[in-house]
């Protein structure tokens, strides 16, 4: 929220509203005539932010949609240009405590992974449907997994047998498959993170998001991301050193100062409070007079 300034009568986005913490932070920040739009793809969730906001009334809309449809969805609700943006990128808590949403290697259930339900492809359709080369280069692209290929041949063996069916069962597969642990990990992290960002193109969905946002603010305004992810994260950092050197890709981009000289991370207390906020990084950057 310090980067993000809320005042009162401002206009502000919320890219991935989950349950709506940021954007209740943001509404009674900016009262009382502050506007909040919140996006989501995943309707389900959406339900819940919807009733945990009403208290707000009409100064606060939630839209479902991919945030990479950012531009549209505010053109729509008549919210440019927006005085700043907040996007928390990555699986949502309520996402990963459902077992039947299969995003969890601790509990058993589908292997599903998609944020949203209305789209066709699960993780299971994903992984009757690649080779095993390409599953190797995904994972270890995506998940950034040293044991790609042996994990990757391990899951062409179990998918011919049947035996690949539940997330459990992918999960006991890769800690079969690895010869050597990390410390403090799931063996199976690296491998469900991978095949949730394929299943639901999330890193194409942020460069999208990327691309779109910033000239949707105006002078002045901010654009706040916090990413669990390396290549998340990278992709962010490229983005706002682009901005800010005026190297951005369009010729008519908006020019911007990045007010977070250090990614910040969360404290200790934070972390002890919060054990999911220990990859957290957060990024800002603030749109200059043109």
């Amino acid at each position: 929220m310090s980067f993000l300034c809320p005042r009162d009568s401002g206009i502000y986005c919320d890219a991935t509203v989950g349950l709506g913490g940021h954007a209740r932070a943001t509404i009674e920040r900016s009262a009382p005539h502050g506007r909040v739009i919140g996006i989501d793809r995943d309707a389900e969730v959406l339900k819940l932010a919807n009733e945990n906001l009403a208290p707000y009334g009409d100064r606060v809309r939630l839209v479902h949609a991919p945030f990479s449809q950012i531009r549209s969805v505010l053109e729509q609700a008549d919210a440019l240009p927006l005085d700043g943006c907040i996007a928390d990128l990555g699986v949502s808590s309520v996402q990963l405590d459902q077992p039947e949403r299969g995003f969890s290697f601790r509990r058993s259930g589908p292997l599903d992974m998609r944020m949203d339900r209305s789209q066709k492809e699960t993780a299971a359709d994903l992984l009757q449907r690649v080779d095993e080369e390409e599953l190797a280069r995904l994972l270890h692209d995506l998940g950034e997994e040293r044991f790609a290929r042996k994990i990757a041949r391990a899951v062409a063996r179990a998918r011919e047998s049947g035996e690949l069916e539940t997330t459990l069962a992918l999960s006991g597969l890769v800690a079969r498959s690895v010869p050597r642990r990390e410390a403090n990990k799931d063996p199976a992290t690296r491998v469900f993170q991978a095949l949730r960002i394929a299943v639901n193109d999330e890193l194409g969905e942020l460069d999208r998001f990327l691309q779109a946002a910033p000239g949707c603010l105006r002078p002045g305004g901010r654009l706040v991301v916090i990413a669990f992810h390396s290549l998340e994260d990278r992709m962010v950092k490229r983005r706002f050193r682009a901005l800010a050197s005026g190297d951005a890709d369009a010729p008519d981009s908006p020019r911007f100062r990045i007010l977070t000289k250090h990614v910040i991370t969360a404290s200790d207390s934070e972390v002890a409070r919060n054990p999911r906020s220990r990859s957290a990084k957060l990024r800002a950057a603030e749109r200059l007079p043109s």
